[in-house]
């Protein structure tokens, strides 16, 4: 059956792109070529962090060192993206094992808190800032949690060169001080939080150099006492003091309750390739989905760009969000039917709802009985790849910034629906769903492309969109990220909100406009967007060779690098 559709608003502004030379090689739209090594790779958000993964690469140490060296690193210089406050997210290839690892290390709410005291207060939704929307913080356990399993330096060794950092300043990035600017106008009311990142009233500008002694203070304490420091020591009874003192609800018997859970990635296999996500609560099985009912569709014939591709795209993408508001949640409160929803056969029923001619306003579930985050990826000399994604959620996250630590806690607690009925409503100790998800490629059993996109509600459409780039048109690593992005807002959300109108398709510079005027004929509402559409960071795995790829794209102030 078809879905019905009415007349959609036009909101249309598109500049015009304009390249200052063509490329000799590749698409016009890269921004460089791939950075191929022998010996190991890293592709993160920031330069320091690449410098800092790949120097702990040549100490000798495993992929998984040099992603928490890289993690850590970003902690302290992208901290509009990332922190020892947010949680994590890992998919891990193990050279030794030849398996796949995945590591849900995301926290839970506080067992004190109740959905009733949010109806009870007059809340239909869970604020975005505050105390609040605070869960408890994962990423410090990942960290150990992936050390204890494939390790090799001491953390002494792998966190230093952020102590050192922090210590001793290093200069803000461009991108990272627009958003720096952006949070102190949000944040800055908080307790502590001007005293922590605008110690001369203000965020720092580009440039500027920058020292967070707190934070360093933190490092060093993990680095000699573990992880119990975080959830069980002065760093835990420090939080909890500062939310009792404020009113909030995250205790220390919440943080020292906490356990990350290794789990089973889950795949897909689109035209000879295996696509691994984790399982919920993330939102990784949407980008599955997506790929899954376009694996029914000659997408290599309709062209990059066409708006025969774009439309077909956005209505997959409708399709898998609706599932993902109704089902993804967590799984030790809920059963999600994530075998179902990754099925071959499910796609085939879903894609028959897809009109080639008319964009739908509203799509239902499926029945079963019938902003900002970091992405960073390493590879080391023997094989082991990683690819690890880390938040805040909502950029610098809470804005509750606990005394003398150095961080900002997160508020993924924001993304729970507080509607009875839903899988992903509100309860205490329940993780709440998660938009941060590591992407991974084999091909025949063997690694291929560890890779993300960051983005929040964007993630699944930029992984689906990386994959078929490479698979369906045949770009390299770097062409893959760069390509210009489509990204559709507006389906319904595990939060509670119903799409109505059928949403809006934001278009990157780059899409020519006989194409754009076809989907607008098909009732697309089409709109620009400065940004919103993710970054970027990739490593592929040349067996033939023996040698790695690296990408990261433009959009951040990423860099890849080998040696």
């Amino acid at each position: 059956m078809k879905t019905s559709f009415t007349p959609l608003l036009i909101l249309f502004f598109l500049p015009v792109v304009v390249f200052s030379q063509d490329r000799i090689t590749g698409y016009n739209f890269a921004t460089r070529s791939e950075v191929i090594a022998q010996n190991g790779m890293a592709a993160t958000s920031h330069p320091l962090a690449t410098q800092v993964a790949i120097d702990i690469l040549k100490q000798g140490g495993s992929a998984v060192d040099a992603a928490i060296a890289a993690n850590s690193m970003l902690g302290l210089a992208e901290p509009t993206g990332c922190g020892i406050g947010g949680d994590l997210f890992a998919i891990v290839w193990d050279a030794e094992t030849g398996q796949l690892y995945g590591l849900n290390a995301s926290g839970r709410s506080p067992k004190s808190l109740t959905r009733e005291y949010f109806i009870e207060n007059g809340y239909d939704m869970i604020p975005q800032r505050g105390l609040l929307p605070v869960s408890v913080p994962g990423a410090v356990d990942g960290w150990f949690e992936l050390h204890g399993k494939f390790g090799t330096l001491a953390m002494e060794d792998i966190l230093a060169p952020a102590i050192h950092y922090a210590r001793e300043g290093h200069p803000v990035h461009e991108l990272i001080a627009y958003y720096l600017e952006l949070s102190g106008r949000i944040l800055g009311e908080y307790p502590n939080f001007k005293e922590t990142y605008m110690p001369d009233g203000r965020m720092p500008a580009k440039g500027e150099i920058f020292k967070n002694p707190d934070l360093a203070n933190t490092y060093e304490t993990l680095a000699r006492e573990g992880r119990d420091a975080f959830y069980k020591g002065d760093i835990a009874h420090t939080i909890d003091e500062y939310m009792q003192k404020h009113g909030g609800f995250l205790s220390y018997d919440d943080l020292a309750a906490h356990t990350s859970d290794w789990v089973d990635p889950v795949s897909v296999n689109y035209r000879g390739y295996d696509v691994w996500q984790l399982p919920p609560n993330t939102q990784g099985i949407a980008g599955l989905q997506i790929l899954n009912i376009l694996e029914g569709y000659d997408i290599e014939n309709m062209g990059f760009g066409s708006a025969e591709y774009i439309h077909h795209f956005v209505e997959a993408k409708k399709l898998a969000f609706e599932d993902r508001a109704r089902y993804y949640a967590d799984m030790d409160f809920e059963d999600v039917p994530v075998d179902w929803l990754i099925s071959k056969e499910y796609a085939d029923e879903r894609r028959e709802l897809i009109d080639p001619d008319r964009a739908a306003r509203r799509v239902d579930p499926g029945d079963p009985d019938a902003q900002n985050t970091i992405y960073l990826t390493t590879a080391d000399k023997d094989g082991n790849m990683i690819s690890l994604i880390q938040s805040n959620y909502r950029g610098m996250g809470s804005g509750m910034t606990p005394y003398g630590l150095g961080f900002v806690l997160q508020n993924r607690g924001e993304a729970f629906n507080l509607e009875e009925g839903y899988l992903n409503t509100f309860e205490p100790g329940k993780r709440p769903f998660h938009t941060i998800i590591p992407g991974f490629i084999t091909k025949d059993g063997e690694p291929y492309i560890s890779f993300g996109v960051m983005g929040g509600g964007f993630q699944p459409q930029g992984h689906a969109q990386i994959a078929i780039n490479i698979i369906d048109f045949g770009m390299n690593l770097q062409e893959a990220g760069d390509a210009p992005r489509l990204h559709h807002v507006g389906s319904s959300e595990p939060t509670g909100q119903r799409m109505t109108d059928g949403g809006r398709v934001y278009l990157e510079t780059g899409f020519d406009w006989e194409e754009i005027r076809s989907l607008i004929q098909k009732g697309h509402t089409i709109q620009w967007n400065l940004g919103g559409f993710g970054g970027y960071q990739a490593i592929k795995y040349d067996r033939e060779n023996g040698v790695y790829y690296g990408a990261s794209e433009s959009r951040k102030d990423g860099q890849a690098a080998g040696y």
